[in-house]
């Protein structure tokens, strides 16, 4: 009888084991097959633009980034000048966005310059942040006319490692609110044109001259800006720093990667400077890669698109280019493509990142570093 009994188990495990490894198998593929991201996923997947600007009433920008199913993170900047609005007057734009498509933005506050040299200017720009962040402003921008548009009354350049922002950056790390800092610019804005190394920068510093330091060398340089950033991140081990447009160490990885060792809670964007990544990757394309698989947890995807005063008038062609600069950088990060681009010349190769490393640039990093995103 026991034996019978064996020759019976015998017979199913037969039958059976190769069914149940062959469904193993298949399951395998399909997890192999799903590793990287396809064109559907675009739509599918949740996503944050975490730079961005909206700062104008109509809802154009903010539908499209509802079809391509993305939240959207804008960020007021004390840009007065090129914006024609004050950080107030964005604010109330972000409150209106806000309400108009409830779950699908956010905000950043920022805080104007004017007033610096005058008494009680730290006192009263914090009370404004404080505002700011009890009407849902979840961190705060801080803008390049620090280091290198704004003086103070002995007519020296006021930089971020001032101790007159002491107070501020101490409530903000206290607090856990992150701060984003577009501090300096790229480092081809210290080159002549004819020297810089991609086509988006040579078009953006000669129609502002303003800001290519090139033209303007008793302004601070490109090291001092930079290092400004480290000494006030020194000050600040704990608060959660994100150095928009790649912290401006876009030209180089290894240099973005030295600064992540150095600053475990710092973070990075990726507005506007796409097209730096590309630039690498045609040299490098294997380091390039490896770096936004090593520091998969640290970079997120961000635009620098919006909607502001100025911007495309036509609704629908405000639309339709927005949701092909959204396509493009996709196919770079998921697909192996070789691509070109009017920014630089020649051509590039897509990263193609694993589906898990898309899913962090993409939506994970901002939760985890932006409460409230």
């Amino acid at each position: 009888m026991l034996n019978k009994k064996w020759f019976l188990l015998s017979l199913v495990l037969t039958v059976l084991l190769p069914l149940t490894i062959t469904q193993q198998s298949c399951r395998q593929k399909k997890q192999v097959q799903a590793e990287y991201c396809t064109e559907q996923d675009f739509f599918k997947m949740e996503k944050v633009d975490i730079h961005c600007h909206v700062d104008a009433e109509r809802p154009a920008f903010m539908e499209q980034a509802t079809a391509d199913n993305f939240r959207i993170l804008t960020i007021n900047t004390d840009a007065s000048d090129a914006l024609n609005q004050s950080v107030m007057a964005q604010q109330d734009i972000a409150l209106l966005q806000r309400k108009a498509f409830p779950g699908r933005l956010s905000y950043l506050t920022s805080f104007p310059m004017a007033g610096w040299d005058e008494p009680g200017w730290q006192e009263k720009t914090l009370e404004y942040l404080k505002e700011s962040f009890s009407k849902g402003a979840i961190g705060m921008k801080v803008w390049k006319n620090i280091g290198m548009v704004v003086k103070d009354k002995d007519g020296k350049f006021v930089m971020i490692d001032n101790p007159g922002f002491d107070a501020i950056f101490n409530y903000l790390e206290d607090n856990k609110i992150p701060v984003c800092g577009h501090l300096g610019e790229p480092k081809n804005c210290w080159m002549p044109l004819e020297e810089m190394t991609v086509n988006n920068d040579r078009q953006y510093f000669r129609d502002n001259p303003q800001y290519h330091m090139y033209l303007h060398p008793d302004f601070p340089s490109y090291e001092e800006q930079i290092q400004a950033t480290v000494n006030r991140l020194k000050k600040h081990p704990e608060l959660h720093y994100m150095g928009a447009h790649l912290a401006s160490l876009e030209w180089s990885v290894d240099e973005l990667a030295r600064h992540f060792e150095m600053f475990p809670n710092m973070t990075a964007d990726l507005a506007a400077r796409m097209c730096h990544v590309e630039k690498q990757a045609q040299t490098d394309w294997e380091k390039v890669r490896n770096f936004f698989i090593k520091y998969q947890d640290r970079i997120l995807y961000g635009t620098d698109l919006g909607d502001w005063p100025g911007a495309e008038p036509d609704p629908e062609k405000l639309k339709e280019n927005v949701h092909a600069a959204w396509m493009r950088d996709w196919k770079f990060l998921t697909t192996d493509s070789i691509m070109t681009s009017w920014e630089l010349d020649g051509e590039f190769k897509g990263l193609k990142l694993p589906r898990e490393v898309i899913e962090k640039i993409y939506l994970k990093n901002a939760v985890k570093w932006f409460p409230g995103v």
